[in-house]
């Protein structure tokens, strides 16, 4: 007979490590599954300088190390891969993976978030050949070359800003005519003299072949339409996508209710609409998406999962 778990988390961004944590300590039995690598969008965001306990900006990767070290030390157990399904709604509750079915009294969902595309026309077609959505992850193919981050808010000036670290010039394409960021990250950009912006505009269509050559840029105030050509000497540039996240939540159609694709649970118990199945983190309806913020969100989730595993005996 399949072993049936106390809570099994799907997950392992900032939220899922801090349910697995909490988990363990607790001694529920625990797994954690996650298909890629821990971390979710924080292993690949370069400075965090806003976690409590990390008094200098450190690589996303470099925090996610030590939780997923901690999740060790406690004792839940791991399993890389992909889910399939899940019912929540029997008993025990069911997740099927590609490589096996697992069970659970509970079940604290961790699935995150994935960068929204800005909706020009061709951006599908050349993501991965100059249009990109993690600073992190291409920076590198950009050294000396021009880049452009659309967006405002302090994804986008943070990844602008390390993007300076590599392109020879970085131009913020922003809808508003004033930045959404923290008032110390627009100090920073503004000082940077590799920094330039482009306000009340946004891109309508991504050109080239194999490579992004050119775009066509709207401003939103006057509707006059901008060409913008890479350099000559370059060929082509860089466009990175910084503009909110989609929740990844398609599993959990018809099951939990949601609100525009986010689950909602309670702030507080972080319970869903079923009994014993709760929603942490960037996937849950919430006003402020944090890493401490999630992390709080998974401690929470496995305080309420104690609860209801004491109300089922």
């Amino acid at each position: 007979m399949s072993k049936v778990y106390d809570v099994v988390i799907l997950g392992a961004g900032p939220a899922g490590l801090s349910a697995a944590l909490y988990a363990g300590r607790a001694r529920l039995s625990t797994l954690l599954i996650e298909k890629g690598q821990d971390g979710g969008q924080i292993a690949i965001t370069d400075d965090i300088e806003n976690y409590p306990g990390s008094p200098n900006a450190e690589p996303g990767p470099v925090l996610i190390g030590r939780m997923s070290a901690q999740v060790e030390r406690f004792g839940a157990e791991r399993v890389k891969d992909t889910i399939k399904s899940v019912d929540l709604k029997s008993n025990p509750k069911k997740i099927t993976c590609v490589n096996g079915e697992y069970l659970a009294k509970s079940v604290i969902v961790c699935t995150g978030a994935f960068p929204k595309p800005c909706g020009a026309e061709n951006e599908g077609k050349l993501t991965g050949k100059g249009v990109s959505y993690c600073a992190t992850c291409d920076a590198n193919f950009f050294e000396d070359f021009e880049v452009y981050v659309v967006g405002g808010g302090d994804s986008a000036i943070q990844e602008a800003l390390y993007l300076t670290k590599f392109a020879r010039k970085v131009t913020v394409i922003h809808r508003r005519d004033e930045l959404r960021a923290a008032k110390s990250l627009q100090e920073k950009a503004f000082a940077n003299e590799k920094m330039e912006f482009m306000w009340n505009s946004q891109i309508l269509k991504f050109n080239g072949d194999d490579i992004l050559t050119s775009m066509e840029v709207k401003n939103t105030k006057t509707g006059e339409i901008t060409h913008i050509e890479a350099d000559p000497d370059d060929g082509m540039f860089g466009v990175f996508v910084f503009i909110g996240f989609n929740p990844r939540s398609e599993l959990f159609e018809g099951q939990l209710d949601m609100e525009n694709g986010y689950i909602l649970a309670d702030s507080d118990t972080m319970a869903t609409s079923i009994p014993g199945v709760y929603a942490a983190g960037d996937v849950r309806k919430k006003s402020f998406r944090q890493v401490v913020t999630a992390a709080a969100d998974g401690a929470n989730a496995v305080h309420s999962v104690e609860h209801y595993l004491s109300e089922l005996k």
